[in-house]
């Protein structure tokens, strides 16, 4: 599973005065919260009510993102933020109410890829066949629907206006929250992929994006599997890249220009950079062991370079002395060999800039 945090958006979809909605997310929200807290799931609570959403009165197709209205990109922050979704609703003449609805329409792109689980309640169906029809809608969003489902039939669930307690309905929440948290991680690289601004990779389906500290996990794996070959090549395991932790490679992360090449969740390679004085300092390049030879280190490589900032007169990088394939790749770039005020073990080599 993935390390990362997962934003889940709880809807309360009536607007309804008096409706029975409110008392729903607050039980659901008690009940779930604990296991939120194992799964590392940030909660947001929100009702539909609170966003004072119109008909949809945007001119432009919502699938364009255009937005003229601040109500529309206020909901818009709000979906594009979220990681998935679970939304408590009620049943309206055997369908979903018509504000979930126009919620739904008046976005697009910002549904794509993520996972949605319903918390129904309603009399004689429980508020199943609002959620059958909101499926319909949400699949046509590339929104994910949960098989998992809460469905609260209200004659037989509450008293005094409250979820009566019941460890029935409190597991099938928990479940829903389960396989959510689940989906939305394994969709994750399907989300972050289509997102506008990155930029394709070299591979099909690939891309290149500037690397985080939370993606330490990734990078301390991708450092430790390339960088046995330099270890081997050199005789000797005195290489920072194969004896940092995650928490230590989190820490350059966030100083370092830091680019990963992605593929389905993976990370296929990686290559930092940063200005030391005059110079553009290119460090950690490398590509995992069984798509090399295919040119992606070549391309990070010039990734890195083109990062440069107008100001630095060379780019200089360091390698094993005995790096073959490595010396003959830089040297393919047009590096050549300067000399070390010391002797570690490695070469280094640079690159003028181009004015």
């Amino acid at each position: 599973m993935s390390t990362k945090t997962a934003r889940v958006l709880v809807l309360v979809c009536s607007t309804r005065p008096g409706a029975f909605g409110p008392a729903v997310g607050r039980w659901l929200l008690e009940t779930i919260t604990p296991r939120a807290g194992e799964l590392d799931v940030e909660l947001v609570p929100m009702a539909l009510g609170d966003l004072d959403l119109p008909f949809l009165d945007e001119e432009e197709h919502p699938s364009s993102g255009l937005y003229a209205h601040e109500h529309t990109r206020r909901w818009s922050a709000l979906v594009n933020a979220a990681d998935g979704f679970m939304v408590v609703t009620p049943e309206y003449n055997y369908g979903m109410p018509a504000t979930l609805k126009n919620a739904l329409d008046h976005l697009g792109r910002e549904w794509a890829w993520k996972p949605i689980g319903f918390i129904s309640y309603g009399n004689t169906s429980a508020g199943t066949r609002s959620v059958q029809h909101a499926k319909q809608v949400v699949t046509t969003l590339r929104l994910v629907p949960l098989g998992r489902t809460v469905a609260i039939r209200i004659g037989d669930a509450v008293e005094d206006g409250q979820i009566r307690p019941s460890a029935t309905l409190a597991a099938a929440a928990v479940g829903v929250l389960d396989e959510l948290v689940r989906v939305a991680h394994a969709l994750r690289p399907m989300r972050e992929g289509a997102r506008l601004g990155l930029r394709p990779g070299p591979l099909p389906g690939s891309y290149l994006r500037r690397l985080t500290p939370d993606d330490a996990p990734e990078v301390t794996v991708v450092q430790r599997c390339c960088w046995v070959d330099e270890a081997l090549a050199n005789d000797t395991l005195a290489i920072p890249a194969l004896h940092e932790s995650p928490e230590q490679t989190g820490e350059w992360l966030a100083t370092w220009h830091a680019m990963g090449l992605w593929r389905d969740g993976r990370l296929l390679g990686m290559v930092r950079a940063r200005r030391v004085d005059t110079d553009w300092h290119v460090g950690r390049l490398g590509v995992v062991p069984d798509l090399r030879g295919q040119g992606l280190g070549r391309r990070l490589l010039r990734t890195a370079e083109a990062a440069a900032e107008p100001s630095c007169r060379r780019i200089v990088l360091h390698t094993g002395v005995h790096s073959r394939q490595n010396i003959a790749l830089y040297q393919s770039e047009g590096y050549r060999s300067a000399p070390l005020s010391g002797d570690d073990g490695t070469v280094r080599l640079t690159k003028d800039m181009t004015p």
